[in-house]
Order: C-alpha cells, then structure tokens, then sequence
C-alpha cells in the first residue's frame, strides 16, 4: 500500500510507532501536503493525510479516517502569514500564497476577503517565500518554525485569527483513504489506523522519546517541540468535526472550494 506522509513536524506524532518500532510494509511517499493532495486525487496513494481544504475536490473517491486530525484551538505557530504591513492595509497589495497547503490559502482567504473586507493581489509564493517583491506571505509547517535572518515586523497565526474571527477551532489536515484501498484492503487500512493509535498513546505516555525523535528528524526547527505538540489536537473529536463543517460552508458560500452536503467518514467495523 502507498502511504503518505507530510513532512513536516506537525505530522511525526502519527508515524512514530511506524518509524521507530515497528514498520510495516508500505511504501511511505514524503511530500509537502500540496503534493500529496495531488497525489491522492489522481489515485496515486492508496492512503495520506490530505490538507482539509482538498477533501472536497475528491469527495466522491475518497473516505475519511474517524479518528486522527491535525488541527488547533487557536494558536498555532505553523501556520502564519508574513507581512511588512498591518493586516488592515493589504488591500490591493502583492500577497503570496503557498501551494503547499490549500486549507491554510483558503483560511487566508476567507479571513481576508469576508472579515477584514480586503482584496490583496494574490500572487503564487515558494514555501520559503522570497519577500522582495511582495507585501506579505502565507507561511507553513517547518519553514514557519524556522529564524529567519531578516524578520517581518508582522506576524500573524492564522490559528488565532481564526479563533477570534469565528469562533472555530481549524481542522488542517484530515487522514484520507481511497474507497477502492479500503474497498479491497481493509486489513491493511485497519493496521496503518492502529499504528497511529499507538503513536498517538507514545505522545502521551512517552512523549520525551517523541520529542526526541521529531528534533532528531527536523534538526533545523528553532522552536519548542514539546510546546508545539501541546497547540495541535490529533484527534478527531465532535467539536472538530463541526469545525470542519463550519470552514466547508464558509469556504463553498465564498466559491473557494466545492460544496460538502456531507462529510464521509471510514466505517472501520465494516469498511463502509
């Protein structure tokens, strides 16, 4: 089975059962969230955490895990747009935006256009964005967490943002599984949702050994794992998966994304 794998901090906590006690036998495709979106909607993984905001775009080819979410009440740190002006005077201004991730481009959005009232210039941007010739950047994951030499005087965490502006929680990512993997193997859906279960409990019980790991892996990460991990929620619960709706419904009345009568979610006593 393919499995894939953002590569970034924020997503370790699921694969760290996988990675460092018992591997199982996948092929695990490392990639930006970007490219695994892409990845999934084209049938080329079977199985991969998906940025929230693509699930819409493949909603008839995909379920999604019950269970695991990457997500924040409020304050996040990964997820922040970058800016040489206040927020209130982007209007009109040269805004990068990250392919990276399509749930945090359309958070910007929604937050920009429906409760600032704005309408920057939106303008494709690196990861690592070059801030020569723009205003302002969104910014994700690692390359978030990273000093940089030459620091915006605004920053703002699209997390607390979100929060304060909605009232919502943001679901970042959600776990997607082809209907056709979990049509013909089950079994092999059912033991990648288990390994992510006992990662998750090592997060709990071990987390030192999970802290270590991840700064092992991601030795560039200027910040605080340990904190980091305390402002993500990894799993699923009722009030996430309202958020989740809430961000759909804002999304689809702004023509952001398609609409979701209803979010699918993996049976895992059937394989429904």
């Amino acid at each position: 089975m393919k499995l894939g794998y953002i590569d970034y901090l924020n997503c370790y906590p699921f694969y760290h059962h996988m990675f460092r006690k018992e591997p199982l036998d996948n092929t695990i495709v490392p990639r930006y969230p970007g490219e695994l979106n892409l990845l999934m909607k084209e049938g080329g993984l079977d199985m991969s955490p998906i940025s929230a905001g693509a699930y819409p775009g493949m909603q008839e080819n995909v379920v999604l895990l019950p269970d695991f979410c990457l997500s924040s009440i409020g304050y996040v740190r990964s997820v922040v747009l970058q800016s040489k002006l206040p927020i209130e005077d982007l209007n009109g201004k040269k805004t990068g935006l990250t392919s990276a991730s399509k749930t945090s481009m359309v958070i910007l959005k929604i937050l920009l256009e429906k409760y600032y009232h704005l309408k920057p210039e939106y303008v494709p941007s690196a990861p690592n964005p070059d801030m020569e010739n723009i205003d302002a950047a969104l910014v994700i994951g690692n390359e978030a967490m990273v000093e940089s030499e030459r620091p915006l005087p605004y920053i703002y965490d699209l997390g607390d943002l979100w929060l304060r502006k909605t009232g919502y929680p943001v679901v970042f990512a959600v776990i997607a599984v082809q209907k056709k993997t979990a049509a013909e193997r089950f079994e092999k859906v059912l033991e990648v949702s288990e390994s992510f279960k006992l990662s998750l409990n090592d997060l709990r019980n071990n987390r030192r050994d999970v802290v270590k790991y991840a700064g092992e892996k991601y030795p560039h990460i200027t910040y605080d794992i340990d904190h980091y991990y305390n402002l993500l929620k990894f799993d699923f619960t009722g009030d996430l998966k309202e958020a989740l709706e809430f961000y759909f419904t804002e999304a689809a009345s702004l023509g952001l994304l398609e609409n979701v009568e209803k979010i699918n979610f993996l049976d895992i006593n059937t394989g429904i």
